[in-house]
């Protein structure tokens, strides 16, 4: 089962589930922030310790591969060539930047907005975007990079079709030839 639809699961699961919990409980909602900021600090504290074993593994395997272009962004896109731990700390950089707007969101939702559920949501969902982390996967987990794991990552399709890195030899060769010729027009 793809990602998607178990994150869309389990938040359905949690909706509903939450609808259960008395959040007018002053206790019951102090449980649930001490909850959310565990979860919170778990999953930040684990892309700690993924960066470390990044860095530890020091993987200097060079990776080759063409981004798509964006359409929002005509300046993204073409070859990249990079190593092994450059690629894993940038997705993990990503990673814990997604945490640090969750959090920033939850901080607005909850308080300014004053609502409580997605308190209870978000921390579910967090353990979960923490077990889905091909990074997590790889790093702690210990499973082969391979397969669904094997770098650079492909991104599920977005709003425009993007599918993600391409690696065969053939983009790579196209890209390489395009690179050269933007260079001698310079």
């Amino acid at each position: 089962m793809s990602a998607q639809i178990t994150n869309l699961a389990v938040s359905l699961f949690a909706m509903q589930l939450a609808r259960k919990i008395p959040f007018e409980d002053p206790e019951v909602l102090f449980y649930v922030r001490v909850a959310y900021v565990a979860v919170q600090l778990v999953v930040l504290g684990t892309y700690y310790v993924v960066s470390s074993k990044i860095k530890a593994k020091n993987d200097l395997t060079v990776l080759k591969y063409v981004e798509p272009k964006n359409p929002m962004s005509p300046d993204a896109g073409g070859l990249v060539n990079t190593t092994v731990r450059d690629y894993d700390l940038a997705e993990t950089s990503k990673a814990v930047k997604g945490v640090y707007t969750g959090i920033a969101m939850m901080c607005f939702l909850h308080g300014y907005l004053k609502y409580t559920q997605p308190l209870f949501i978000q921390a579910l969902m967090g353990l979960k975007g923490l077990y889905d982390s091909n990074e997590v996967n790889i790093h702690i987990l210990g499973k082969k990079a391979e397969g669904d794991l094997k770098r650079p990552f492909k991104s599920p399709p977005g709003l425009f079709g993007q599918t993600g890195p391409v690696t065969d030899a053939a983009a790579i060769k196209e890209a390489e030839a395009a690179e050269k010729v933007a260079k001698k027009d310079e």
